[in-house]
């Protein structure tokens, strides 16, 4: 169906930071298929893992026992604050499970009423018709007839208006750490912590939508560990598989206590290869030293990106973000940037408020960001020529 307006290139294979298109020419991707290739192209350990697993066994169905899927559980609990996982195959799908588990907390406490969920402007949570009205996004709910009802939308970042509509039919608050398609918006801890502090005031359940911040993207393995904030419900997905389609929503045992058998399931949900990716993905993560590595490399990456928006005023107005999740707020339209990036054999996505994501996989090289801040140098260069602004000829080293 005609449903994505793609860019006419195509690639035939990838290592590490980088993708060579059918021409053979070679592209630096600062995509990472929009934060799903968490370990780059062609990781050898997942790799490895996934031809190994495909080997012996892909799918058995949840009617049994599936010990792949065990340990990943166990491992993402002993990393987070939860105590069950169920796995999914996408963003979305871990969205509604997670929207499922409020609701059903309430109804097995005696207050089935409690359905309704605070979301806030801006977000995304998936392209499903209960996700699509948790975002609240009009030119995503245009043409698709009446909008799945439960869902208060309020400004990003205003506690007032959440403490005017949170009430005794609230079910739940819903938000991401940092609004990715919205525009790489950054929650601050100040917010998160009094969205908790509400939730536990009006005994309602506290969710983060960590599908694009969770697994390394923001310098921990979880965003919510370095806010001081813990959810009750947690979503996961892209980079969980490092490229293999893997969703998974987390809870507390108490915040979970209401998902019995047959409250819901997944036909794909955990299968083997599936979950070969997961852990495979986690060894990486989990090996010492991985985490230090990324934020010294996140760091570079901003230094480096302040200095162009000081070199390129006209064309960039703003560099936001936290770890490798990083936004260029663009003077022009971002389409525009995005267009001269790609010139430059960069790619990137554009986003919400005009921004352009900068999402490199997290196994990125210091001499790939210097390359990067080069041709993002370059393409700001050529947008200030075409506009017949004075261009400095210094280039970035």
């Amino acid at each position: 169906m005609p449903t994505f307006a793609r860019v006419d290139l195509a690639f035939e294979r990838g290592e590490g930071a980088w993708l060579v298109a059918t021409t053979g020419e070679r592209y630096l991707d600062f995509t990472s298929g929009v934060a799903v290739n968490a370990l780059g192209h062609a990781h050898p350990r997942l790799v490895e893992a996934l031809s190994a697993q495909a080997a012996r066994l892909l799918h058995v169905s949840n009617l049994f026992r599936i010990p792949e899927s065990e340990r990943l559980a166990e491992r993402l609990c002993a990393q987070s604050f939860a105590d069950y996982v169920f796995f999914a195959n996408s963003g979305a799908e871990a969205m509604e499970g997670a929207i499922k588990t409020a609701r059903k907390f309430h109804a097995v406490n005696g207050a089935p009423e409690r359905v309704r969920i605070i979301t806030f402007e801006g977000a995304f949570h998936g392209r499903t018709l209960a996700t699509l009205a948790a975002g609240g996004q009009k030119k995503y709910l245009d043409g698709f007839g009446p909008v799945v009802e439960g869902f208060d939308q309020v400004p990003f970042g205003d506690i007032a208006a959440v403490k005017r509509v949170i009430g005794p039919a609230t079910a739940a608050i819903l938000v991401e750490p940092i609004q990715g398609e919205g525009g790489v918006r950054v929650a601050s801890n100040q917010f998160l912590r009094e969205l908790r502090v509400l939730a536990d005031r009006n005994g309602a359940l506290l969710i983060f939508d960590e599908v694009q911040t969770g697994m390394g993207r923001t310098g921990d393995l979880f965003a919510y560990q370095h806010t001081g904030v813990t959810p009750d419900i947690m979503a996961l997905a892209k980079a969980l598989g490092g490229g293999f389609p893997v969703g998974a929503f987390l809870t507390t045992a108490e915040a979970g206590k209401g998902m019995t058998a047959g409250t819901h399931g997944s036909t794909f949900g955990g299968n083997p290869l599936a979950m070969a990716a997961g852990n495979a993905v986690l060894d990486v993560m989990l090996a010492p030293g991985f985490f230090e590595r990324l934020r010294g490399i996140a760091l570079l990456l901003k230094q480096r990106l302040a200095e162009m928006k000081d070199r390129h005023p006209g064309v960039i107005a703003e560099v936001r973000g936290e770890g490798l999740l990083i936004g260029l707020r663009s003077v022009v339209p971002n389409g525009q940037l995005v267009d001269a990036l790609r010139a430059e054999k960069l790619l990137t996505v554009a986003a919400g408020d005009n921004v352009v994501r900068l999402l490199p996989p997290l196994i990125v090289e210091e001499a790939d960001i210097l390359e990067a801040v080069n041709r993002i140098d370059r393409a700001a260069s050529a947008i200030e020529r075409a506009a017949g602004r004075p261009v400095e000829q210094e280039t970035v080293r």
